[in-house]
């Protein structure tokens, strides 16, 4: 049961991704397009508010499911920024760098210090990130690469995001129950959603909602597979088995490479591969530390 939670969200976790990236190539703005994702979700769960008692829950769920939600809509437009501007094969592997920032947060909050093991592997991700860009000259080498693109800094910056927002969100399940936790994820995130968009791109909203008359269907896919990718997580971090789910969550981005190859005519497919083997082997490192 606990291999079928983690490798559903696995899934729901890359075809959200699909089509995040399809709906940027088609042209609509990264805030929009998470705008209107909230708005799916919201249809979603306004109906399973009357599976659960809502003022039965404690003001620890309250404030701490304020703050996950906050952090990760933020992430989630810089994830959706990432996309449109770098290959899905390239975005997939980066996920890797989540155990990274996850054990320097560990080290700065909670005194974590990892052994030698642990820190061999986070080298040894660094190392297969090496293969995911081609130098563009001899002289400039791929990390420098890497670290150059636009999507790739937005992509850490998402991880950055979604990382600090796991902590009140796995409050949150613990106080509140996975459905709960969802259902309010998904509803506080509408508000904070709606508010960006208003304050940077509300000129552009008229011509966003008259492309997406034509992509009602991708809009409607893209927020059921947010909505059951996120109930994947909640029961993952409910049920206490998130070291073993995190090092199975990194088998996505063999799967997002594929899906970038197959979908966006991506290339480059056999060095991200090998970069994606070199990254899982890493975290399974660190986690085993």
């Amino acid at each position: 049961m606990e291999v079928l939670v983690v490798l559903s969200r696995l899934l729901f976790s890359a075809f959200s991704n699909v089509f995040q990236k399809q709906l940027t190539h088609r042209g609509f703005d990264s805030l929009f397009i998470v705008f209107s994702a909230y708005l799916v979700l919201a249809v979603i769960c306004l109906p399973l508010l009357f599976l659960f008692d809502p003022f039965s829950l404690s003001p620890t769920f309250w404030i701490n499911i304020f703050f996950a939600a906050l952090l990760d809509m933020a992430g989630t437009v810089y994830l959706v920024i990432s996309l449109s501007k770098t290959d899905l094969s390239v975005f997939g592997p980066l996920n890797a760098y989540k155990v990274v920032v996850s054990m320097i947060l560990a080290m700065i909050f909670i005194g974590e210090i990892p052994n030698l093991q642990g820190f061999f592997g986070v080298a040894v991700i660094v190392a297969g990130s090496y293969f995911l860009f081609p130098a563009k000259t001899a002289q400039q080498s791929r990390i420098w690469t890497l670290l150059k693109d636009k999507g790739v800094q937005y992509r850490f910056l998402s991880i950055l995001l979604f990382s600090i927002g796991t902590l009140p969100l796995k409050t949150a399940v613990v106080n509140g129950g996975a459905l709960a936790t969802t259902v309010f994820w998904c509803l506080l995130g509408l508000p904070l959603a709606a508010m960006t968009q208003w304050f940077f791109i509300k000129g552009k909203l008229q011509e966003n909602m008259t492309k997406a008359q034509a992509n009602i269907q991708s809009f409607i896919y893209l927020g059921c597979l947010i909505f059951l990718m996120q109930y994947m997580t909640m029961l993952v971090f409910s049920q206490l088995f998130v070291a073993y789910s995190l090092a199975l969550f990194q088998l996505s981005m063999v799967l997002q490479v594929f899906l970038g190859y197959r979908i966006f005519n991506e290339q480059y497919i056999w060095r991200r591969l090998s970069a994606c083997l070199v990254m899982v082997a890493g975290s399974l490192l660190v986690l085993n530390a």
